[in-house]
């Protein structure tokens, strides 16, 4: 993180303030440039600005159309108004829905576009002038977009919950780098009204006993003396004991209870387990009780110690795997069950009793492993953040595999409480949302409140909302790659910057260079199917445009990551373009990495 007050660079060195967002008109859409406050720059050498135009593909088309059509619909329309209905009260205005009295209606009636224009700046006066054009011409022009959906509506209650955490996601970091012209405000608003917001999304408690409710607090002290008594009595370790000399077992001393590692009464940490069993059960003392005495024993009759000594073997390494961390620090686990398209991996995990069991332990074997790295102190990430990948998946069809999730789910669901931070599904298929409506009224709100639900065209996006894309696998989306590959130049720590390229628009990346050096970049745009070019243009009068890639068209096939390095050599600023000629938007990522220059 950057200090708050940096140490100004030296006089020569310094760069020139960057200048203030500005609007220009023309007659294409407003272009709107801003200096992009989600990527610091690295050194005081650069700068970095994002600005938004046209695509050009919607220029040419607009070229060849006559501008014929706007001077034919306003005197149609005046006249019309005029002429056929004069004894009539004026019909309010589709565009004038804010105006209060009949008087002000007639009055935008009679006057000619450009009074109107008038009236809306004098109704708004501490608005900038360029402002007020853009959102006249939305409102004129532009009829409010829906928002898109997620995933297919299948029910009712799955479409709200869908909803409702799409509104109640944290606000991803794009949001500073799309463009600030007025139509981006109003369609924000539209979105805003439309969607509800979500009130029920789950958000982790606290941990510690100062912030607990008298309640919870009294419910964790009731439970505490609940399990020391239990292991005054042996409670925990007689069941598995032989009675046959119980005046021994009575002198013995009370043997100290572990779960996860973490003593049961020892210190602040056992407070957090305690914690999850009680938040499991909604406070409930004696029903927490119960869980914890059944997972004790379950453990031992699994053989959770044993388990993690054992040699399962890397079969199912791309099934599950853990990789990067999201935006609250939540270590992040991939669940990919595409990865059962695999025929003999299939039939070595599910095709009997014996392997399926092999393969739920080796599940519990990579869960316990993963739980001893958590931080259990009030203050610690003690939550898994789980991605479920259904692209490809089997289905409910397989009998085999729907036995082993069963039992696996119950396992889980009985003897690991509290350790999903968020439950995200991608590349949802129509038949889940079908199975999820099925089963999803024998859920408590809490569990369904983890859930997120998106198809294959939002997973990306999904992902970004709660996954910064540097710690995003390529795969998904992201540019993390894999930690066996050799990536010199980045890593997971290297941040990203996210934007959005609208439909029919061109986003430009302008990276000004104030002192030589050699600049290294990442690029990509989820599922690219758009036009992708770079090039270096020179402060100096009489030097040339320099092409470091001549604009391309990028498709689904191509390398997902463009990485590309230029030694600048001169002042100037080198333009990362992207043009999106179609109808949807798309999720630009992009970071670099100034090094220095030699000769």
């Amino acid at each position: 993180m950057a200090d708050e007050t940096p140490a100004p660079a030296p006089p020569v060195a310094a760069p020139p303030p960057p200048p203030p967002p500005a609007v220009t008109k023309s007659d294409s859409p407003a272009v709107v440039e801003k200096e992009d406050p989600s990527l610091p720059s690295p050194v005081d050498v650069v700068s970095v600005s994002v600005t938004e135009s046209v695509s050009t593909a919607i220029e040419d088309k607009k070229e060849q159309t006559p501008p014929a059509e706007p001077v034919e619909l306003v005197p149609d329309s005046t006249d019309k108004a005029k002429k056929e209905e004069p004894p009539l009260p004026p019909p309010p205005q589709p565009v004038e829905s804010e105006s209060e009295s009949p008087a002000v209606t007639e009055k935008a009636k009679e006057e000619e576009p450009p009074a109107a224009t008038e009236k809306a700046k004098e109704e708004e006066p501490p608005a900038p002038a360029a402002a007020t054009v853009a959102v006249l011409e939305t409102e004129l022009q532009q009829p409010p977009e829906l928002p898109s959906q997620e995933v297919v509506t299948e029910s009712k209650s799955l479409a709200a919950m869908m909803e409702k955490e799409e509104a109640g996601a944290p606000a991803p970091t794009v949001s500073t780098t799309t463009t600030t012209s007025a139509e981006e405000d109003v369609a924000v608003v539209v979105e805003e009204k439309k969607i509800p917001q979500n009130l029920g999304s789950f958000k982790e408690e606290s941990n510690k006993v100062a912030d607990l409710s008298d309640f919870e607090r009294k419910a964790l002290e009731e439970l505490k003396r609940l399990v020391q008594e239990a292991i005054d009595a042996h409670l925990f370790t007689s069941e598995t004991k032989s009675e046959e000399n119980p005046d021994k077992e009575k002198k013995e001393e009370p043997k100290e209870v572990s779960i996860w590692g973490i003593p049961l009464l020892k210190d602040d940490r056992s407070d957090v387990i305690l914690l999850k069993f009680l938040r499991a059960r909604d406070f409930k003392v004696k029903d927490a009780f119960v869980m914890i005495k059944n997972t004790i024993r379950w453990r031992k009759e699994f053989g959770i110690d044993e388990l993690l000594d054992e040699d399962l073997g890397d079969d199912m390494e791309k099934v599950v795997f853990m990789h990067g961390q999201d935006r609250e620090g939540h270590p992040v686990c991939y669940n990919v069950y595409g990865e059962f398209q695999n025929r003999d991996l299939y039939q070595k995990a599910f095709s009997d009793e014996e392997k399926r069991m092999k393969f739920l332990r080796w599940r519990i074997q990579f869960l316990e492993k993963s739980i001893r790295k958590l931080d259990f102190s009030p203050d610690g990430i003690n939550t898994i953040f789980q991605v479920s990948d259904l692209k490809n998946s089997p289905g409910p069809g397989k009998r085999e595999l729907r036995l082993a999730t069963k039992q696996a789910l119950q396992l889980l669901q009985d003897n690991y409480p509290e350790f999903v931070a968020k439950q995200v599904f991608i590349n949802v298929p129509w038949w889940y949302l079908v199975f999820y409506t099925m089963i999803s009224p024998f859920m408590t709100q809490r569990t369904k409140s983890k859930f997120v639900f998106a198809g294959p065209a939002k997973s990306a996006e999904t992902l970004f909302k709660y996954i910064a894309p540097e710690q995003v696998p390529i795969q998904y989306g992201g540019l993390s790659v894999d930690y066996c590959d050799c990536n010199p130049e980045f890593s997971d720590a290297d941040p990203a910057t996210e934007i959005t390229v609208k439909p029919g628009t061109k986003q430009t990346v302008e990276i000004t260079i104030y002192e030589k050096c050699v600049l290294v970049w990442e690029i990509r745009v989820v599922g690219w199917d758009v036009s992708y070019g770079a090039e270096f243009m020179p402060n100096a009068k009489d030097s040339y445009t320099v092409i470091i890639q001549k604009p391309t068209k990028m498709s689904p096939k191509d390398e997902p990551v463009v990485s590309q390095c230029f030694k600048v050599g001169e002042l100037g600023k080198v333009m990362l373009t992207v043009d999106n000629p179609t109808s949807k938007k798309k999720k630009l990522v992009y970071r670099f990495k100034v090094k220095p220059y030699c000769d």
